[in-house]
Order: structure tokens, then sequence, then C-alpha cells
């Protein structure tokens, strides 16, 4: 498993040291891996999806936006997803991609909470209760 980000890769280490990691993580911050997959998108493909519903999304999007040193639409050209490939005989093959929630069998909590009474509790205040360990 590696794990790619668009952040530069010295912002990435950073946060790896921060955070205790020790998984394999990797920049695609100097080239077109993420937009190839779908994962990111132009400021101006954001902003033309984004302005109808703006008003609409959740508190977490303008707090993650603000935490990570952009704006709204900077923070939204940005998505999660997973691809798997497989090397077969010198050939690289991209054998399956997901996103949004379709990735969400990688957050094991999601799981557990779903089995609480308040489940993700994704009223009003959508996921402001997520933090890093250093910041409870």
């Amino acid at each position: 498993m590696l794990f790619v980000s668009q952040a530069p890769l010295d912002k990435l280490q950073t946060t790896k040291r921060r955070m205790g990691w020790s998984f394999p993580w990797v920049s695609s911050a100097n080239g077109e891996f993420n937009l190839d997959l779908g994962y990111s998108s132009s400021e101006e493909q954001t902003r033309e999806w984004v302005a109808p519903i703006a008003e609409a999304l959740p508190p977490i999007a303008e707090r993650n936006a603000g935490e990570s040193g952009t704006d709204l639409v900077g923070y939204l050209t940005q998505s999660q997803g997973f691809s798997s490939f497989v090397l077969d005989h010198g050939a690289v093959y991209h054998t399956y991609s997901t996103g949004a929630r379709g990735v969400e069998f990688l957050m094991g909590y999601y799981g557990i909470l779903d089995r609480t009474p308040k489940g993700r509790d994704e009223g009003d205040a959508f996921q402001v209760w997520i933090r890093r360990h250093d910041e409870y």
C-alpha cells in the first residue's frame, strides 16, 4: 500500500513525523497522477460545481479549507480516492478506483459510529468533531 497526496513532499514528511506515521507516502505535486484518476480538478472546474451549492456545504468544508491554508474552492480541488494497480510482466494495469463515499471502507471508525445511538452525528455540525490526535 502506498499513499499519494498532492501536497509537496516536505509538507507530507512534516505531517508524517508530527502524527507518528510510518506508512509510505509520496507526493504527486509535480505530476498529473491525481488529475488522471479524477481525484483532482482545476479551480475553474471546481468553482463551477461549488458555486450553486456553496451555502449548503457542511461547516467542516470551510474549516478544513482554512486549516489547509486555502479557500473553499482550493480545498475542494482535491478529493480522496482509492486505486489498485497490478504489475504484470513489466506492464502496470489500473484495476480499480473509487472516490468520495466509496472510500469509507478505509475509515474503520465509521462502522463503529454507525452502530451507536447518534451514529455519525451528521447534523448541522457535520464532522466538526474530527481532530488530529494532538489537538484534543
